[in-house]
């Protein structure tokens, strides 16, 4: 595959022959354009991420075929129906680029590492291997929704370009077991068996997810598989092969790619990883300006946990390190605060003390530029939730995610003061054990807000966004209520009233 820069994307026809499901065996020879190789990436990116989003609300299967196909839709498509196959396998093998990448500790020099430092880099090292896992599982998950939703014939397509060793029963075979097959059938709420039922023949290893389950006939190690649970077997292949794939592309990334597209690819492969696909918060728009002295009970009422932890150690410690007060301020940027209120909440706080004089110095510049009114004058844009996920505090910082960072002692004193009652605080602790770390957010806000929040949090932002408009909303409430409640008692004045009117 190679990135070119010329206007027109020149592609090669893929073959007819191949399913129209692909397994991504290898980069096709195409020439991609240097913007379709990044809006492809985030386009499939928006979809994996709707997956795990599902996936993580625990939607059943027919659940997430429905939505699966919704989000294919809406983003996978192509002004050019020819090009939709290439969108799809040049998005893969670029997403592919982004999340190969894991480093060995040999990489390191220990005779200049100090033991927090060599912490620091084992963090960025398991975080960047849950990334590999989460793209995995996640690539995982869309080619079986996917697979689900082809014909038979597409299936059985699929089926065969795996060039799996394993045979159909055979008649006679299935006249000894049909017993046994009919009463796992039976089991599972499965229809029955038939003479012309097809069922594999496979290692029972291969298919852990059947046997998990006990979906499966199992005989001297092998699963008896049926048809419409081939789907099993091929996610296995899949995945397996993909873990090999990723492995390969790390190698390769490495040693040679990384190094000869320094100046092209590689700058938007470094940023895919963390980057955010939901709305533009960049300024707050929506709710207008947040002024100073509104600004302690908005941090207590619709500031995520994350940014109500940097609020309240500013408050306590009058001073926050570099990436806490980029975390904070450029949150605080996007809820509305102008950049002269901005300076003046920094100043009063950080003067207590380092000093105004210091501050002006030392401080002040940065919260300016975060602005776009120093440097390069770039709008900064807040930090989406993978972003700070993906940051590994040190000691003496506060910046991050609470629910992957927090231990879970100082997690659960957080919730509790956020008004997290006891069954919501057990929910919250379910899907940090699972490193759910968005969805641990979006049940906070649902326990704090008594309302559901469909979307889920992807950024801080929105939940301060989706907070303002639920408390907004109430308040509405209330005040037509009143009025309402007036309205009727100057129309329909109590008893007592009417008697002192009228002796």
């Amino acid at each position: 595959m190679e990135i070119v820069r010329r206007p027109q994307l020149k592609s090669t026809a893929i073959d007819r022959g191949v399913p129209t499901l692909p397994l991504y065996r290898s980069a096709p020879s195409l020439e991609v354009r240097l913007e379709d190789f990044e809006l492809y990436a985030i386009d499939r990116l928006r979809v994996l991420t709707g997956i795990s989003d599902g996936l993580s609300r625990g939607k059943r299967p027919e659940e997430m075929e429905k939505l699966v196909a919704e989000l294919w839709k809406a983003n996978m498509r192509h002004p050019q129906a020819s090009e939709v196959m290439n969108k799809d396998i040049i998005s893969h093998f670029v997403l592919r680029l982004v999340y190969c990448r894991t480093y060995g500790l040999c990489a390191l020099s220990l005779d200049y590492c100090c033991f927090h430092f060599l912490a620091y880099r084992v963090r960025i090292l398991a975080h960047r291997e849950d990334l590999r896992k989460w793209f995995l599982s996640m690539e995982t998950a869309l080619f079986r929704y996917r697979f689900r939703l082809q014909t038979a014939e597409a299936q059985r397509a699929v089926l065969a370009e795996f060039q799996l060793p394993y045979k159909a029963v055979t008649t006679s075979e299935f006249e000894v077991i049909k017993d046994k097959l009919t009463l796992v059938a039976r089991s599972i709420n499965q229809t029955l068996p038939t003479a012309d039922a097809i069922f594999y023949k496979v290692p029972f290893q291969e298919v852990p997810e059947l046997v998990a389950g006990r979906r499966v006939f199992l005989s001297d190690g092998y699963a008896y598989v049926a048809m419409n649970q081939v789907v099993s077997l091929v996610a296995t292949q899949f995945r397996s092969l993909l873990s090999k794939a990723l492995t390969l592309t790390n190698r390769k990334w490495m040693s040679t790619i990384r190094e000869q597209e320094k100046d092209r690819l590689t700058p938007i492969v470094e940023a895919l990883s963390t980057s955010y696909v939901g709305p533009d918060y960049s300024v707050g728009r929506e709710f207008g300006e947040v002024s100073l002295k509104d600004i302690d009970n908005v941090a207590k009422s619709s500031f995520p946990l994350c940014m109500r932890h940097l609020f309240d150690k500013l408050r306590e410690d009058h001073h926050l390190k570099h990436w806490g007060r980029m975390q904070l301020g450029l949150f605080l940027k996007g809820v509305g605060l102008k950049l002269d209120d901005a300076l003046a909440f920094w100043k009063a706080e950080f003067s207590q003390k380092v000093g105004a004089e210091r501050f002006d110095k030392e401080y002040a510049y940065s919260i300016r530029h975060n602005y776009g009114k120093e440097g390069k004058r770039v709008d900064y844009t807040p930090y989406s939730c993978q972003k700070i996920i993906s940051l590994t505090p040190s000691v003496g910082d506060h910046h991050g995610c609470p629910y992957r960072h927090f231990s879970e002692e100082n997690l659960r004193a957080a919730l509790c003061k956020m008004g997290v009652n006891s069954g919501g605080v057990e929910d919250v602790m379910d899907k940090v054990r699972h490193k759910h770390y968005q969805l641990a957010c979006t049940l906070t806000f649902e326990a704090i807000h008594g309302c559901p929040n469909d979307a889920g949090i992807n950024h801080p932002n929105q939940y301060f966004s989706d907070s303002q408009k639920i408390l907004k909303s109430k308040v509405k409430c209330l005040r037509i209520s009143f009025l309402v409640t007036s309205v009727i008692d100057l129309e329909f004045p109590p008893i007592s009233t009417v008697h002192s009117l009228h002796p």
